[in-house]
């Protein structure tokens, strides 16, 4: 008997289809095919004698050859779900793959086995790093559906990727008197980087207000934007929020005056299938993190006509065709972008991270991240001294509910909740306009992800009906 934890957690449905291309062999599924599954016990026998085994060290699945009768009419023992491959066998050079795979993290097997500088060597090495850099690259074209592989650039992160727009093409586009326009709704990510842009031209900074549930009035917006309008920086779906904003319709105003629009993906893309060809951005940014990636990693999109026209936001190696001692010619996209380098095995991780959101399905995420806020926000609504920003309909919050406590700082909230053992956050949430705006210092904001479960919810909720009784206020009466 063997047992693996998975690297990130996955779907039985998900996870046989995985096995299956490691092992050879149809992977079938006996019970319940959504369930989550984070730690896996492999069988290499004929039965499924050691299944207990399985289970008592942890597994939430157990994958075997043929099973016995009974167990299939079982399907299930104590909730671990069984997986059943017909040929499966000690000889089968699979499970080692399969193995491999639970017990390795993708960035752990670059170093292990790729670890050279992509697009420096042609030695095999090298050559394998490259390819396996430009695949991820392929991935993230994939992802966001853009044109070509030449419009997706590596970066550290979001907040890299924004910047590198304002400097390569805020500062070589805009002009004293032009204007940019942002919402109110951004991250500091997505605003400091414009500021920046028109103190140095002497542009003016606008804003977007929204209203008070967090929803942009397109009526407003278009009064907004004018012919002054340059470029239109609006984040996809608001960090403290959650609510998704009409990019599409906000990118036509904005194409209509001539201006470009920069969308902050940061939110959108652990939560919802994001199309720049649909939604006409001109360019977007999202992080590995955020979408159950390593950090250290990001990417941004621009379109293909906009990028060749940019300067270099560093200069130095691997961004250069060639160099003379009074100047050089830059690398095609995307290199003319990622000088030095970069974080290879990242990209790897990266990789991994959406081939995994894909083999879940945004549909389904949707689907659990949805019910499990709903259950918070009834269970909320219980509670009298418990406030919720945005929108009173849970399917607009995005896997996040923003709140405050009567009498109590949202800094304690999370000192409490922390002791037992619920991990939130609190503070402006790097988006200190937006609160000022509706009327708060600082928030407490707790996630949900699909693979959060209605037990952690309600050990959440549990919590919260005594927060202020721990805090001295006395017994709460709840609705």
């Amino acid at each position: 008997l063997r047992v693996g934890d998975l690297s990130a957690p996955m779907t039985a449905e998900a996870f046989a289809d995985f096995a299956a291309r490691q092992l050879g062999d149809a992977v079938r599924v006996m019970g319940h095919r959504e369930a989550l599954i984070h730690r896996v016990g492999l069988c290499s026998g004929g039965g499924c004698d050691e299944w207990a085994d399985a289970h008592a060290m942890g597994a939430d699945a157990f994958l075997t050859g043929e099973v016995k009768h009974h167990i299939a009419l079982d399907a299930s023992y104590h909730g671990v779900v069984v997986l059943e491959a017909g040929h499966f066998a000690t000889e089968n050079p699979g499970i080692f793959a399969l193995m491999k795979a639970l017990q390795n993290a993708p960035e752990k097997t670059f170093y292990e086995t790729q670890n050279a500088n992509p697009l420096r060597g042609l030695y095999p090495l090298s050559i394998a790093a490259t390819e396996a850099v430009e695949e991820a690259r392929l991935a993230g074209r994939g992802f966001l559906h853009a044109k070509s592989s030449q419009e997706i650039i590596f970066t550290r992160n979001t907040t890299e990727a924004l910047n590198l727009v304002a400097y390569s093409y805020g500062l070589s586009h805009v002009h004293a008197g032009d204007e940019v326009v942002v919402s109110i709704l951004e991250h500091h990510s997505n605003l400091l980087p414009w500021q920046m842009v028109c103190r140095q031209t002497g542009a003016t900074l606008k804003f977007i207000d929204c209203e008070m549930d967090g929803r942009l009035d397109l009526n407003k917006v278009s009064e907004i934007i004018t012919d002054k309008t340059k470029i239109v920086a609006v984040t996809h779906v608001s960090n403290v929020i959650g609510r998704v904003n009409p990019i599409r319709e906000i990118a036509d105003m904005a194409h209509r005056v001539g201006a470009v629009i920069v969308v902050d993906g940061a939110q959108s893309t652990p939560h919802i299938p994001v199309d720049v060809q649909a939604l006409d951005a001109d360019f977007l940014a999202f992080s590995g993190h955020k979408v159950f990636g390593p950090m250290g990693i990001g990417a941004l999109y621009g379109k293909r006509r906009l990028l060749e026209k940019m300067p270099p936001f560093l200069s130095g190696g691997e961004m250069i065709e060639s160099v003379t001692r009074t100047g050089a010619t830059y690398a095609e996209l995307p290199y003319k972008f990622e000088a030095g380098t970069g974080n290879a095995a990242g990209a790897v991780g990266l990789h991994a991270a959406i081939r995994y959101m894909q083999s879940v399905g945004f549909d389904t995420m949707h689907e659990r991240e949805t019910a499990l806020v709903a259950r918070m926000m009834a269970g909320m609504a219980d509670m009298p001294f418990i406030h919720v920003l945005g929108s009173e309909i849970p399917e607009e919050h995005s896997g996040i509910v923003t709140f405050t406590v009567d009498g109590v700082h949202p800094h304690d909230v999370s000192e409490i909740l922390a002791a037992d053992g619920a991990c939130i956050r609190a503070g402006h949430h790097c988006a200190q306009p937006l609160l000022k705006h509706l009327g708060y210092s600082s928030t407490v904001r707790a996630s949900c992800a699909f693979y959060n479960t209605p037990d952690e919810v309600d050990r959440l909720l549990d919590s919260l009906k005594t927060i202020r009784e721990r805090m001295g206020y006395g017994k709460q009466e709840l609705l």
